[in-house]
């Protein structure tokens, strides 16, 4: 792999006196698309989160673009090409979709306001459905609809990389076929993704490179067509997976 866009070593953070990352080492590669799985409790969305900066590193580093970002605060990443797709989207209900897509430009705009109308003129173009209802107040939308504007939202900030939490929590599988083809696009476009996924056929459909999580560590990394099918089953407590996805 070339020099990687997101790499995260000896990473550990927590809560109070609970030490939930105990060591996590991980990369992403420039336009890869990165999957975390694991049981809950397993520490996925915490190495999300503390990549993000939502939640401080006790030790170990963060890395963007080879630039040490541990200590900076959110804002600072995403200025730097860092998005996050929180889990449950997150989107402002009361806010229609073109103001959710503003607030998602809130750096980019602070940066460069002139750039602001061709990004939200490539999201639009990107996710037509989104162009139809820009004047649509978000909380009416679909669930599948409400991730798409979630998806649409971090790219305002015209990322190298987005982070993105359980993208198909609480989808109908026709909403959730829909979302992987979304995110698709997205790494076609070249954006690299950092996916924590339950759905494991949702992961394994999108995936590039598989990380494995047990209890706030790594245990198992390879390529997508080189996974331990039997240790992935082993780790995930299911039955035998369809082999290699579906690409």
């Amino acid at each position: 792999m070339s020099s990687p866009i997101v790499s995260i070593k000896g990473l550990r953070a927590g809560f109070g006196p609970t030490t939930v990352l105990h060591g996590v080492d991980l990369a992403v590669g420039p336009a890869e698309v990165a999957v975390l799985l694991g049981l809950n409790g397993a520490g996925k969305s915490v190495t999300l989160r503390v990549a993000a900066g939502l939640i401080p590193a006790w030790a170990g580093t963060v890395r963007l673009g080879g630039e040490d970002v541990t200590t900076l605060p959110a804002e600072a990443r995403v200025g730097r090409g860092m998005a996050h797709v929180t889990q449950g989207r997150h989107v402002f209900p009361g806010l229609t979709v073109e103001e959710n897509l503003r607030l998602g430009a809130y750096t980019l705009r602070r940066r460069d306001r002139s750039r602001y109308a061709a990004v939200l003129d490539s999201v639009l173009d990107r996710f037509p459905r989104l162009a139809d209802r820009r004047r649509q107040l978000a909380g009416t939308m679909s669930g599948g609809e409400q991730a798409m504007l979630a998806v649409g939202r971090a790219l305002m900030a015209n990322p190298r990389v987005i982070l993105v939490d359980e993208p198909s929590a609480g989808l109908a599988p026709a909403a959730a076929d829909a979302l992987v083809e979304t995110l698709r696009g997205v790494h076609r476009s070249g954006v690299a993704m950092l996916l924590v996924e339950q759905n494991v056929t949702f992961a394994l459909d999108l995936a590039d490179t598989v990380h494995v999580m047990r209890q706030g560590t790594v245990v198992h990394s390879a390529p997508r067509q080189r996974v331990d099918q039997d240790r992935l089953t082993a780790e995930l407590g299911i039955g035998r997976l369809l082999k290699g996805g579906t690409r």
